[in-house]
């Protein structure tokens, strides 16, 4: 399904999109700031009850919504980082799926505000007239932005990426697949914090971010890695591989790599760790690391 849905919008799909989200954050940044105009965000957030009543551009303007932040250099850097790895992935996934991406994760948001509207009023039925249902949906409103959507990149770069290095606070080394389950597991700690105290607007939006992450990584067939099954495959595989090396080893001249990655470009006197396969989907002789054999956009 998610095959089908990639090809549906090759032609349509935003190139170059995470560049365009920075530039909404940018406009937001503005507007927040300008004298006189930071009133507009209160016209701007993703406001279910404000929509339900006439204002459905709402369910637009909400991706402006800058996250909080009253430091302008973690801001800088924070956007610096978003657009390094939204980049990549973009470059690695395509464009069709990085769109996809972004955009499942947007409307899951939208869904979880509609379903906080609807908890809302279920358990706290005091709030029964217009005007106090009105006031306590301006005030939660601003919870539902795009800033989860946006850092579950992190989680998909990490995923597909799991031993790349960063500087932590730019001194402590630590690999991505690290940085990835500690934020993952902030994440749902933090969600299921918001779930036990009633705070819907504080579950859903992270819930939103979580579940764009899995569904793509299960539809993406990664999912499959945790099985027995695919893992005694694995191990076999790798078996098969090491054997063969060694049988060809004197056959191939030393600096003539046998293997290339059609994404990255890695062969294996890059790195004699990785496992290269050929994709049977793709229209072509194609052969694809490890990184970059479930992820890549077949070519047809």
């Amino acid at each position: 399904m998610l095959e089908k849905l990639e090809r549906k919008i090759a032609r349509i799909a935003i190139p170059n999109l995470t560049l365009k989200l920075i530039i909404c954050y940018v406009i937001g940044y503005i507007i927040y700031y300008m004298p006189g105009l930071n009133r507009l965000l209160d016209y701007m957030t993703l406001n279910p009850y404000a929509i339900l009543h006439g204002q459905v551009w709402r369910l637009v303007s909400w991706i402006l919504m800058p996250p909080a932040s009253s430091n302008l250099f973690f801001t800088v850097i924070t956007l610096v980082f978003y657009y390094s790895i939204g980049s990549t992935m973009e470059q690695v996934w395509g464009s069709a799926r990085y769109n996809l991406y972004i955009f499942s994760g947007l409307l899951f948001t939208v869904i979880g505000a509609f379903l906080t509207m609807g908890l809302v009023y279920l358990f706290y039925p005091q709030y029964t007239t217009a005007a106090v249902v009105e006031a306590v949906f301006t005030e939660i409103a601003g919870s539902f932005s795009i800033y989860y959507v946006n850092m579950s990149i992190l989680l998909a770069f990490a995923a597909t990426f799991p031993d790349n290095m960063v500087l932590l606070f730019f001194v402590i080394p630590v690999k991505m697949k690290w940085l990835g389950v500690i934020y993952g597991v902030w994440l749902a700690a933090e969600a299921f914090i918001g779930l036990v105290n009633g705070s819907f607007w504080t579950f859903f939006p992270i819930a939103a971010s979580l579940l764009n992450f899995a569904v793509f990584w299960f539809a993406g067939g990664r999912g499959l890695h945790a099985r027995p099954s695919e893992v005694r495959r694995r191990a076999a595989f790798r078996n098969e591989v090491r054997h063969a090396r060694k049988e060809t080893q004197h056959m191939t001249p030393r600096g003539i790599a046998k293997h290339k990655c059609a994404i990255c470009g890695q062969t294996e006197l890059d790195n004699p760790n990785l496992e290269f396969r050929f994709c049977s989907k793709c229209n072509g002789n194609y052969e694809y690391c490890q990184e970059h054999l479930f992820t890549h956009q077949h070519k047809m």
